[in-house]
């Protein structure tokens, strides 16, 4: 089976991937060094706050005084994420291991800390925008846009399905999502159809990665980008503010940035303004953090019968992809996970341990309580039937056969054992199998056999 292509960083690990010389940069603004502080595990924290104002470097047995009994396995993951994001710079290793902070960081952190920190800009007065969205409908709308960008991938075959997301958005579908050959429509690739079942925050996380990576490209800088983002999580949820405080590239960025429902983007007399959502002030917080997460909504019984609670079409689809869909009520989906319906999963890239996952994941709040979730006889089913699939292992080979003599055959096969190519023989008949790999060495051991 394909391995999980699919890999999703959050931004302190897309920040700590940046050059030094980006990441001072990066650290001139107040609130950038603001997010990284809140990224930071708790002891590190600690660190970064007790040295803020100590201006010398502190011996690594200094900072071992300040732990508990049982912190060496948390300081040390404290100290490697520290030096990763260059707040920490290690000043000798010849005697004795010494860390003093960053002094762009720590400059900028203890204004910050003073002063509370100008913020990245203010919202526009309610007289200009008058009523902007509940947080209610600003929470419907990114779930709606989120919802209609994943159907987007889904249905991108489908020729009649119009779409309204910029050429920036299409490229990041063609990133390893979707594949398309000459005068085919669009397909999904394994890693599209594995991107499909990752956990939202998840698959959030990789569309702005690999939209960061396709804009500079394009000739944008990453640590503006990164940094933009970083301040957009700063900005208030459901305030309005005004386009004429963007520089072109971060206009453009916003424009995109609606269409995945991170922004809400709308147009007075006069002005323009975006409306952040809580998708993009959320942006600083972790994969692991559950508070996020939306409430599950599925249910599977010992007999492979499923049942969904949800009106949702990205739900349904989302659910076709390992299992058969028999009907859909208004607030039901009815159906089963069947050996066919996995069996075409498998075909395309998913995993069992993708499809098991999912369903726990986002296994409806009455079965979620219970353990486990999932009955273990569906899940030990699932991955019963991807292991038949990998009981049959395709090797390129060729076979070999009418041999001269038996001289040459027994040669032949030992040169073909010596070299780990040889996959099967038949000594009476004076036949044998090789791997490809090795076919040209054999070719030519062959021909010296006879000169």
């Amino acid at each position: 089976m394909p391995q999980v292509k699919i890999i999703a960083k959050n931004f302190m690990d897309m920040v700590a991937s940046l050059p030094a010389i980006k990441l001072d940069l990066l650290y001139r603004n107040q609130f950038i060094c603001e997010a990284i502080l809140r990224s930071l595990p708790p002891l590190a924290k600690k660190y970064v706050l007790q040295m803020l104002y100590i201006d010398i470097p502190i011996t690594s047995k200094s900072l071992q005084e300040w732990l508990l009994a049982d912190g060496s396995s948390k300081h040390k993951v404290a100290i490697d994420r520290l030096i990763q994001l260059r707040v920490f710079e290690v000043i000798d290793r010849k005697k004795e291991t010494t860390y003093k902070l960053n002094s762009t960081f720590q400059t900028n952190l203890r204004k910050h800390m003073i002063s509370g920190g100008i913020l990245p800009r203010e919202p526009m007065p309610q007289s200009v925008t008058a009523r902007l969205p509940t947080s209610e409908e600003l929470d419907a709308y990114a779930h709606e846009q989120w919802e209609c960008f994943l159907l987007q991938l889904i249905s991108s075959g489908q020729a009649e399905k119009s779409t309204s997301f910029s050429s920036s958005m299409m490229r990041i579908f063609q990133r390893g999502l979707l594949r398309q050959r000459d005068k085919e429509a669009p397909r999904l690739t394994e890693s599209g159809f594995q991107f499909l079942l990752m956990d939202t925050n998840a698959q959030l996380w990789y569309i702005i990665r690999e939209y960061i990576s396709n804009s500079e490209e394009q000739g944008v800088d990453q640590a503006d980008l990164i940094g933009f983002l970083l301040e957009l999580s700063f900005h208030t949820p459901g305030e309005a503010y005004s386009l004429d405080t963007l520089t072109d590239d971060q206009t453009t960025m916003i424009k995109d940035l609606a269409d995945l429902g991170l922004v809400k983007l709308q147009k007075g007399r006069k002005e323009s303004w975006f409306i952040p959502t809580k998708l993009a002030t959320n942006l600083s917080v972790s994969l692991t953090d559950s508070s996020s997460r939306k409430q599950g909504f599925v249910v599977v019984e010992t007999n492979f019968r499923m049942y969904a609670y949800s009106s949702s079409k990205l739900h349904c689809e989302i659910l076709r992809l390992f299992a058969r869909v028999e009907y859909q009520l208004p607030n039901l989906i009815v159906g089963a996970i069947t050996k066919e319906s996995l069996y075409n999963a498998f075909e395309n890239g998913i995993t069992a341990e993708q499809i098991v996952t999912f369903l726990q994941q986002n296994a409806h709040p009455r079965v979620a309580a219970k353990i486990p979730s999932v009955p273990e006889n569906v899940t030990d089913q699932i991955r019963l039937w991807e292991t038949d699939l990998n009981r049959v292992e395709m090797t390129p080979a060729h076979f070999y056969d009418e041999f001269p003599s038996r001289d040459v055959f027994e040669a032949a096969s030992d040169f073909a054992r010596m070299h780990n190519g040889l996959l099967w023989e038949d000594a009476k008949k004076m036949r044998m199998v090789v791997k490809a790999e090795i076919h040209m060495l054999m070719r030519e051991h062959l021909r010296g056999q006879n000169k």
